[in-house]
């Protein structure tokens, strides 16, 4: 099993000379990447005032409330639209003009109301009625119209009051038409198939549902949204036990990694087979149950999306592209498992010592919580900014017309409207709140604060990544160089470790975070252009930004593969990032097979022991959630989509494994280079003895002469 390779010192540096004083991280370094560190600290001063500007001037209750013709938020505390939330359209026919689309506002009057009209009523109807119809038809109209005394065509002439009141239910604070369907698919709306409009035009419910459909374009997706903000509501404290159920899992995993590491990675690659062939089995026998079943051999295209997305469930479709999935990784790890054999031997012994050292440097485990935390900082300070950014526009007012006007579309002013020229010329012509925006130098440069928060965010993300893998490497190489362990081992090295990446390497962790974090921003521009094209006909175009999509995703790859390297040079050397950089690469590079045969294989085998974590606690929930285990079928929660908490039980349970085996990654990553140091630094003689275990010795055909390390 022995893995030697010439060295091409030329091309890729010379190798490591034995220096007899070298005792693992140097401890007498100075301040690397001034320059860099400077530039860092002007940042997130500059972000701190983008995020006090931002908070001065933006107004969350943009997207909270409905907001009226008159730019008043529907059912805000302490005004006097307090007890009048929802917001009720004159005419909803208009909603479906393509100025939905471009002003995100219906050119139609608004007004907030108590609740929304239960019956159909027309004005005439309403004049012509009880006084119990004329007030109920008022508390529609706006405020202090004299209901009784104009006339039906003065009303509507001045556009006090609609020409009809619809059955309507309140949707996200909107009221929008109780639209239902007859035999036959008639559309309804309270019986009626067919209205008058206020320009005396008899219309049929049908496009009343078009009007609908566009004056919230987002419906469909709010719809999904609020069940879904439902279901977290009546499951968060069931979430929350799967959270500490998978956190258990993967700290008893990790423990028992610690005392059996070789039986633990053989039990995590089987358990892993037969986890995703009971999948793959599930899968079968759903897809086989629905075979003859109404309707369940729809295919997914035909059905379209939909909100309910247990509907997908009931066709046989989806459970056989699930099993074909599931059947496709299956096959890919049994293979790669058959031609890695050989290998997986070495890479157990690397995680046996990953797993020694990990024992003597157990705060390393907990290390993650602090990532988490200064991550769920950043990631709470990035949306809040952009919250605030996003609502810190001012109410525009447009005029909006029925009939030919030269002011249409212009911005107006509310308060001065009725003794304009825009008035006077155009009798029907009306001045609505059409959206926020601005012409300040402010709002001008509102999209570059939205561009600098996102470069921030990734900053800022990549730099506290950064850290933590620092401050892991620089304690694991504490171990690995301590000759005699744990006697060797400095005390506190996690905290040791912390106080030297921040005191003398902050420059280099934000250079390295830097040139990531430009290529990410780079990459969600991509995104961002490739959605904007997705409706063009380019082929070109869509091949060229393809291209360019994939480039820099293997850029990015690279260089958080290099990254991580340079960190761990940086933790041991104290040097600058690029020069770390450098010698991490040759160092790689004059020992390519060892990095292919062992880091690699390495992180697959801990990438299965994630896999199998997620596994189990996916599985558990998916039965617990799904109300098919029926010791706790009562206490499952009634949901909407009992895949929302499914999904995010095994996300959150991927991030808790990946946090407690990122710890295991980085300490691999870490002995690894410290072995090619160790390979290249001495020979195994009573001089120049090897700091390596025992284990790695006798798998490497390697032996020391004199003292042996003590373990």
């Amino acid at each position: 099993m022995e893995l030697e390779e010439k060295n091409p010192e030329s091309k890729y540096g010379e190798s490591r000379k034995f220096d007899p004083n070298f005792k693992g991280p140097i401890h007498n370094r100075s301040c690397t990447d001034i320059l860099c560190c400077i530039i860092f600290i002007i940042a997130l001063l500059g972000y701190f005032a983008v995020g006090i500007l931002a908070w001065s001037q933006g107004d969350p209750k943009k997207v909270i409330y409905p907001t009226d013709s008159r730019g008043q938020f529907c059912g805000q505390a302490g005004t006097p639209l307090e007890k009048k939330p929802l917001l009720f359209y004159f005419n909803i026919l208009k909603c479906a003009s393509p100025l939905v689309l471009l002003e995100f506002q219906c050119p139609t009057t608004q007004l907030c109301v108590e609740k929304c009209p239960d019956r159909y009523l027309t004005l005439i109807k309403a004049k012509l009625g009880s006084k119990e119809d004329r007030e109920y038809y008022s508390g529609y109209c706006k405020d202090g119209v004299n209901f009784t005394r104009l006339s039906p065509p003065e009303i509507l002439r001045d556009g006090l009051c609609p020409a009809m009141l619809l059955p309507s239910k309140a949707f996200t604070r909107r009221c929008l038409p109780a639209l239902g369907r007859m035999k036959g698919g008639v559309v309804v709306v309270g019986n009626e198939t067919t209205f008058v409009d206020d320009d005396n035009n008899r219309v049929n419910a049908t496009e009343l549902l078009d009007a609908s459909k566009k004056s919230n374009y987002a419906l469909e997706a709010r719809q999904v949204a609020m069940r879904i903000f439902e279901d977290y509501t009546q499951s968060w404290h069931w979430i929350l036990l799967g959270l500490l159920i998978a956190m258990a899992v993967s700290l008893i995993f990790i423990v028992l990694l610690r005392f059996l590491a070789g039986i633990m990675v053989w039990i995590m690659i089987v358990l892993v087979i037969l986890v995703i062939g009971y999948g793959i089995f599930h899968c079968y026998m759903e897809f086989d149950s629905l075979k003859g079943e109404p309707g369940a051999d729809v295919t997914i295209r035909d059905l379209g999306l939909q909100t309910d997305f247990s509907i997908y469930l009931q066709i046989r479709q989806t459970w056989l592209a699930f099993m074909i999935i599931l059947a496709i990784v299956e096959f890919i790890i049994i293979l790669l498992l058959i031609f890695l054999r050989k290998r997986i031997l070495i890479a157990i012994a690397l995680i046996k010592e990953a797993s020694r050292a990990v024992g003597h440097v157990m705060s390393a485990l907990f290390y993650p919580l602090l990532t988490f935390a200064l991550l769920g900082v950043v990631i709470a300070y990035w949306a809040i900014t952009a919250v605030f950014l996003s609502t810190s526009n001012e109410q525009i007012y447009k005029v909006f017309n029925n009939s030919d006007c030269p002011f249409s579309l212009e911005t107006c002013d509310p308060k001065t409207f009725n003794t304009s020229n825009a008035s006077a010329q155009c009798p029907d012509a009306e001045c609505l709140f059409a959206f926020y925006g601005g012409e300040t130098i402010y709002h001008k440069y509102l999209i570059l604060f939205q561009f600098y928060n996102v470069f921030l965010f990734f900053w800022c993300a990549n730099f506290v990544t950064a850290l933590g893998q620092v401050t892991l490497s620089g304690a694991f190489a504490s171990y690995y160089w301590a000759f005699k362990k744990p006697d060797d081992i400095p005390a506190y090295p996690i905290f040791s470790s912390l106080g030297r990446a921040l005191r003398y390497h902050t420059g280099s962790l934000a250079f390295g975070s830097l040139i990531l974090s430009l290529v990410q921003v780079i990459r969600v521009i991509l995104e961002y252009l490739d959605h904007k094209l997705k409706g063009a006909q380019n082929r070109f175009a869509k091949f060229l930004l393809s291209c360019l999509k994939c480039c820099f995703w293997c850029l990015e790859k690279c260089i958080k593969f290099l990254n991580r390297n340079a960190y761990i040079m940086i933790a041991i050397y104290g040097k600058s990032f690029c020069t770390s950089a450098r010698d991490a690469f040759f160092l790689l590079m004059r020992n390519i097979v060892r990095v292919a045969v062992l880091d690699k294989v390495t992180d697959f085998l801990l990438f299965l022991g994630k896999l199998l974590i997620v596994g189990i606690v996916g599985i558990f929930s998916f039965f617990f959630f799904s109300g098919r285990i029926r010791a706790v079928e009562d206490a499952a929660p009634a949901l909407n989509y009992y895949w929302v908490p499914i999904l995010t039980v095994v996300f959150g349970a991927y991030l808790i494994a990946h946090g407690f085996f990122s710890v295991y990654a980085m300490c691999v990553d870490t002995l690894f280079l410290c072995f090619l140091e160790d390979m290249e630094r001495n020979d195994g003689s009573a001089e120049r003895p090897y700091f390596m275990s025992e284990n790695l010795l006798t798998l490497m055909n390697k032996s020391n002469q004199g003292p042996k390390s003590v373990e």
